[in-house]
């Protein structure tokens, strides 16, 4: 098996994507599903040693943002490829829709509260970004957020808005923050099928909720407001990477390692004492050795 190289799944910042010109199923990276399954394993006990050094450390976080349809996979994802990592150095966020209290402050800032610290590993499903897509579909849901929903199809109202999101995301990159953004790019026919699984297999109908049926009629808008997302919104240190999501083994084998490439980057090191710290261990060592 040939190395997976994240390169491979991210458009050239200025890039217009057509989504229809990215595959959503690839030949599988591994011969079987259990060679890919131990390759997922492989790499999360990497991104666990990994971690460890980063929660040390505490030079640099780590945000995950996963984006995609409804069934893209999102959830699998934080099961499998970061099963190995520890709790206490992690932080899973789902944005569902904004609550009043959000609504009353920009819309960054539910985002801006949920940030990781130096040193922890966030996870958000869905994102800020989902101010760019929802509402890009449903113009009305504007209204809540205190902007015009005559606004939405004002060209400028977009430009501001990614703009703020790469000034945001820019900020946070010159803070310590190195951010992963994949988008899970699923076929209408594989979605069709997921769906209709939760419909049929007993222990998938609790998954099921109406607004996946309801939103699946917007699929052509939604798929045009991702491919202005992608355009606008991907930049040299904060790429979007496109991956293809039919197969889900093959999907979170992508996504394992394209974080582990981004774990792998920062040259994470466990802290060398200082001399005061030297000195307190040799104490240290001295009083328990009686």
């Amino acid at each position: 098996m040939s190395k997976i190289k994240p390169k491979h799944f991210r458009p050239k910042p200025g890039d217009s994507v057509d989504l229809t010109a990215w595959p959503t199923h690839i030949d599988p990276p591994c011969k079987s599903k259990a060679e890919a399954s131990a390759l997922i394993a492989q790499h999360a006990t990497a991104l666990s040693a990994l971690q460890e050094k980063l929660y040390a450390s505490r030079e640099y976080a780590l945000l995950i943002i996963l984006q995609g349809m409804d069934t893209a996979g999102k959830d699998g994802v934080i099961r499998h490829v970061l099963s190995g990592i520890d709790p206490e150095g992690c932080n899973v966020t789902s944005f569902k829709p904004p609550t009043e209290a959000e609504q009353l402050h920009d819309f960054l800032w539910r985002a801006s509260s949920a940030l990781p610290a130096r040193g922890v590993i966030g996870i958000f499903n869905r994102s800020y970004y989902e101010e760019t897509l929802v509402v890009r579909v449903h113009p009305q849901d504007l209204l809540s957020e205190g902007d015009s929903a005559k606004t939405a199809g004002r060209k400028r109202f977009w430009r501001q808005r990614y703009r703020s999101i790469l000034d945001f995301e820019a900020h946070l990159t010159r803070n310590g923050t190195r951010i992963v953004k994949i988008f899970l790019h699923l076929s209408k026919e594989e979605q069709r099928q997921r769906l209709l699984a939760r419909i049929d297999e007993p222990q998938k109908t609790w998954k099921l909720s109406p607004s996946d049926i309801a939103e699946r009629r917007y699929w052509d808008l939604y798929q045009s407001a991702y491919e202005d997302c992608l355009s606008q919104a991907s930049s040299r240190d904060a790429p979007w990477h496109i991956v293809p999501a039919d197969d889900k083994e093959s999907a979170r084998l992508i996504v394992s390692q394209i974080i582990l490439d981004a774990m792998e980057s920062l040259d994470l090191a466990f802290p060398k004492p200082n001399e005061v710290h030297q000195r307190e261990l040799l104490a240290y060592r001295e009083e328990l050795a009686h």
